[in-house]
């Protein structure tokens, strides 16, 4: 597919990018409160972070899924956000970038970060044409991820509700108008080449 149809979206800054997530209250709350995590955050299990807010509605049914009551915005540096992305690996196997099952498998075993692209959401939450990145952290990209690379997390769940609540009374538009100002993050040249973007 072609950058038109794979292609990262997000809040960021010229240092920075916005990543979401959903935890329980008992992890999000206090995340968001000491702008880091708590100490029973596992460390030990692969944590998934999506730049689209309206993907990570779809994932967290707006809030309202058990263990995802509390939404996040976690703003990370862009330099740890691209390291993730280099060290990549897909989390399918595609004919054309790997070689084979047998390389991708090993690749995917020894790759601290996996890619998926999954289709875009709108305010409805139904399936775009184009594709958005989800990012799986593990092992020494946890590590970074808690430790190095977060620069602030806020509690976005309100703003979840709101532009929910105006999607369920017809204020699309409102609704629109509330939602981050996500424009194509501008990868260095090459950087997606491996994972198919």
């Amino acid at each position: 597919m072609s950058e038109a149809t794979r292609e990262i979206r997000a809040v960021h800054t010229a240092d920075t990018v916005t990543v979401h997530q959903a935890y329980a209250p008992h992890l999000g709350v206090p995340a968001a409160r000491d702008g880091r995590f708590p100490a029973s955050w596992k460390r030990d299990r692969m944590t998934w972070v999506k730049p689209s807010f309206l993907w990570m509605m779809y994932r967290c049914g707006w809030g309202a899924k058990a263990g995802q009551e509390t939404v996040l915005a976690v703003e990370i540096t862009r330099a740890g956000f691209e390291w993730a992305l280099r060290e990549a690996c897909l989390s399918h196997y595609a004919a054309g970038l790997h070689a084979d099952r047998a390389s991708w498998r090993r690749a995917v075993a020894a790759a601290p970060t996996r890619v998926q692209w999954d289709p875009e959401r709108d305010v409805h939450l139904r399936p775009l044409p184009y594709r958005s990145l989800q990012l799986g952290l593990s092992g020494e990209a946890v590590r970074r991820y808690a430790d190095e690379w977060i620069v602030g997390i806020r509690d976005v769940t309100p703003l979840a509700r709101e532009v929910h609540a105006r999607v369920r009374h017809g204020d699309v538009d409102g609704a629109r108008a509330l939602l981050p100002d996500e424009r194509p993050y501008p990868t260095p040249p090459g950087l997606l080449s491996h994972l198919g973007g």
